[in-house]
This record gives structure tokens, sequence and C-alpha cells, in this order.
């Protein structure tokens, strides 16, 4: 694969996160509590924007934009605004494994824009579960290879 291939790959890597966020933040808007509403609409709103952005990149890229699928598996029920937390949270670790990727992957501007979306998952992650990670977007990638200093989940 060459390099502007690799690139688009994350990209439209990135781009597949946003879809599953913005639909995951259309759950947790539903059954978050009132006082966390404006918060899960703020998120939800910059995933929208991300996405519009990464479907601009992708085309810059020479390539198609990958269209958001109708519906997204969640990784738990989400019955009650607790579990809708624990997701908003979850959405937000997501993003910044795939944000993570691409820092890696791409160059410039776009590696700017992608280690601020990284910061950006990293707090908004930080604010749903009330505490932070040593290195946000990396977690996930530790537990699923059964590393021991993987960080444990709340």
């Amino acid at each position: 694969m060459s390099a502007r291939e690799d690139e688009l790959a994350a990209v439209q890597a990135a781009l597949r996160a946003e879809h599953a966020a913005v639909y995951g933040y259309g759950v947790v808007g539903g059954r978050v509590g009132d006082g966390r509403r404006d918060q899960a609409r703020a998120a939800y709103d910059a995933h929208r924007a991300r996405r519009d952005e990464l479907r601009r990149a992708v085309r810059e890229l020479g390539g198609r934009p990958e269209p958001s699928a109708a519906a997204y598996a969640l990784p738990f029920p989400v019955p009650d605004a607790a579990a809708a937390v624990r997701l908003a949270a979850e959405l937000e670790e997501r993003v910044a494994g795939v944000y993570a990727d691409l820092v890696r992957a791409v160059e410039g501007d776009r590696r700017a824009a992608a280690a601020e979306a990284l910061r950006e998952a990293a707090v908004r992650a930080a604010r749903w579960r009330g505490g932070s990670v040593a290195f946000p977007g990396l977690a996930e990638r530790a537990e699923a290879s059964g590393h021991p200093t993987a960080t444990p989940r709340a």
C-alpha cells in the first residue's frame, strides 16, 4: 500500500468511528438525564462536525467517503441514564483510539487536526467517566493485547 492509500485508509477509519459516535450519541441523548443532556448535545454536535471534516478529507485524498450505516451495534444495553453515561465514555475512548491511529498515519495539518480530535475525545471521555487515563486512545489496545498495564474501565 502506498503512503497515500495508508492515509486514506486511516481517514476512512476515523470517518467510520465518527459515524458510530454520532449514532451512539443519539442513544445517549435519549437516555441520559436532564443534567447531562447539554453535554451530550455538545458532544453530538462535535462528532457531526468532525464527521463532516473527515468526509472532505476523504474527497481531498481522492476517495469516496464511506456512508453511515443505518444502525450500529452498541457495546452493551443502554436502559437508563447510568448506562448512557458509560456509553458516552466508551464512544469517546473508541474515537480517541482511532484518532491515535490517524496521528501515526498522517503528517502536517492533518496530523495536527487528528491530535486535536484525540485531545477533545480524551477530555470528553474524562468528563463522562469522571477521571482520565494516562494515554488516551491507547488503553483499549493494551486491553485487547492482554498487556498487563491495561487500565480497567469503570
